[in-house]
Order: C-alpha cells, then structure tokens, then sequence
C-alpha cells in the first residue's frame, strides 16, 4: 500500500508553495498526499493579496476525517496562521496519535506578508514544538525562534540548541539564505551537528522551496527513511528542483517539483509534458 502523507497549510492560488507545492511534492516521491487546509490565500509570484484563515474548527475536522479513515504515515505542517489553529492541530496530534511530525515554521511569505500572526509564536513555540520529529526553520525563522540573530554557521549551531530545548527530536536550519559562497544546512540531534554543503544556484525562482523541502522530507520518513538519511537525499532533490525552477510571473517563480522524474524519463524538465 502507498504510504499516506497529510499535509496541514495554507492553500497557494499561484501553485509554488503551501499544499500545492505539497502534492507535487509527495507525487515525486511516491507518496500518497491528503490535505488539512488552514488558510486560502490569494497570491502569485509576487505578491499576497488577501489571507482568509478557516476557524479552527474546520481545520480539526479536517484532520479527523482522515486519521479515523485513511490513516496517517507521516505529516507535515506549514502556514498555521493563528493561535487557534495551531491549538486545533495540537489536539489532532495527539488525539489520532500522528506519526512522524515535521514541522516547517512558516512565517513571512517571499513578497513579505506575515503568515503567522505574532501573537500565536508563542503558541508555536509551546504548543505544537514539542510534537515535532523534525522542524525546518531558516535563517529568518530560526532568529524568531531562537531570540537571536542567525546569520552564521555559528549562529545557526547555537540557535538550533536554543531550538531544540523546546522539543523537538531534530532541528535542521536551512542555510539557503547565508551571505558568501559557503552555504550549508546543519541537522542538529540534541548532541551533534551534521553539515549538509549547499550548492549555490544563481535563480530567485525559489518560491515554495520551504514547503518542498519539508514535504520530501515528511514523504522520506512516511517511506521509512531515518532522519539523516532522508536530509541527504532531499538536499539532492532539492537541488534539482531550484536547478530546473520555473520563470513563471513577474516575480518569484517556483521549483519544479517533478524535475527529477522528467530527467529520469528523458524530457526536458522546463517543457515537461508526459509521453503517453
């Protein structure tokens, strides 16, 4: 039977990130993808143009529906948006027992928009943190996270303990967004770091990457991969992906997702375009 991968974020009209980015995502792994919907957003390349969040309410039956029928191998989280939703998912965590948490901390959009409100970080931290198997921060997040400025190695090293004293099993800082030509993610397991090199692309076609991201690594731990064996392999598909990104809009085109499948099958990734 596939493995069965939910997926609780906010819905992208544009189609690079949030639970659109997900399903891609999960299809590229072979993974079957279900979906808990937080907020429907009206975005495109560059900009957000509205925010509707669902009631918490909505959000939880969401979840219900599928724990007590299809079942849950693995989930990830992205934009929770506010305090009651965030406290809806907690209670689905731990109601239906949901393996396998990875938790990507959405807060600010490429254009700028604040996807989390500010009061409900601390909720964040407190609440769904501790469930977590895997959170994903970057560079901005970790800092909101952490109370501390991350803009190092040596800074994404110490804000990963500060992390990873509220809870969760792993903490992996995304490097993506560090100055220099030396760029790395670090996976921290409460006693060591593992540095994971990261090849620089010259794109801002880099829309949706966070969710991509969390959402292989979800779909590799649903498949039954450990932690740092699944980070190995969704550093090289993420590779792949910014490679063959997408300039779609005006402004920040998004990672194409199936890249690596229309390599394997000798297309050409930017045309795509199945043979049948």
């Amino acid at each position: 039977m596939l493995k069965r991968v939910l997926t609780i974020a906010g819905s992208d009209s544009g189609g690079g990130a949030g639970i659109q980015a997900d399903l891609k995502t999960f299809c590229a792994f072979g993974v079957y993808g279900m979906t808990a919907i937080t907020a429907v957003t009206a975005q495109n390349t560059h900009e957000v143009l509205s925010i509707t969040a669902l009631n918490s309410a909505a959000v939880y039956n969401q979840i219900k529906a599928i724990a007590e029928d299809i079942g849950v191998d693995a989930v990830k989280t992205g934009m929770l948006f506010n305090a009651e939703i965030i406290e809806a998912v907690v209670e689905a965590i731990k109601n239906f027992s949901l393996p396998q948490l990875v938790i990507d901390p959405v807060m600010v959009s490429k254009s700028g928009r604040y996807l989390l409100e500010s009061e409900a970080i601390h909720s964040f931290k407190e609440k769904i943190l501790p469930h977590a198997q895997v959170v994903t921060p970057n560079l901005n997040e970790a800092s909101v996270l952490s109370g501390i400025s991350v803009l190092t190695p040596d800074e994404m090293k110490q804000a990963a303990r500060i992390i990873h004293q509220m809870g969760p099993k792993y903490v992996l800082i995304k490097g993506g967004h560090l100055a220099g030509e030396e760029m790395m993610d670090i996976l921290f397991d409460g006693k060591k770091d593992v540095i994971f090199p990261v090849q620089r692309q010259m794109t801002k076609n880099t829309h949706g990457t966070g969710c991509t991201y969390s959402a292989a690594l979800a779909s590799l731990l649903a498949l039954g991969y450990d932690v740092l064996a699944a980070v190995k392999i969704v550093r090289r598909y993420m590779d792949i992906v910014i490679r063959y990104s997408l300039s779609l809009g005006k402004g920040f085109g998004p990672t194409n997702h199936l890249a690596p499948l229309f390599l394997k099958c000798g297309l050409n990734p930017e045309k795509g375009g199945w043979n049948w």
